[in-house]
């Protein structure tokens, strides 16, 4: 069973893999789950965005950043 955080989550992928349907309303969705689990940031897999690169990633952080929410990013180690 996933948290209300991890189902926020992947519903900004959904939205961003549908030119960005809806994706205010999930990052405000997304607030209310990181308030409610006392989260300061949201951590992303970026080999799962659109737009996999630098420019990708630092617009999806500006993005988000001006609507109140933290964005970082995993690093897969192998």
């Amino acid at each position: 069973m996933s948290t209300p955080f991890e189902r926020a989550i992947e519903d900004i992928y959904t939205s961003l893999h549908n030119d960005n349907e809806d994706l205010d309303e999930r990052i405000k969705a997304l607030k209310v789950a990181m308030a409610g689990a006392q989260l300061k940031e949201a951590v992303f897999d970026a080999a799962r965005l659109v737009q996999n690169n630098r420019q990708g990633r630092k617009h999806m952080q500006s993005y988000f950043k001006k609507r109140g929410v933290k964005v970082v990013f995993r690093v897969k180690t192998y």
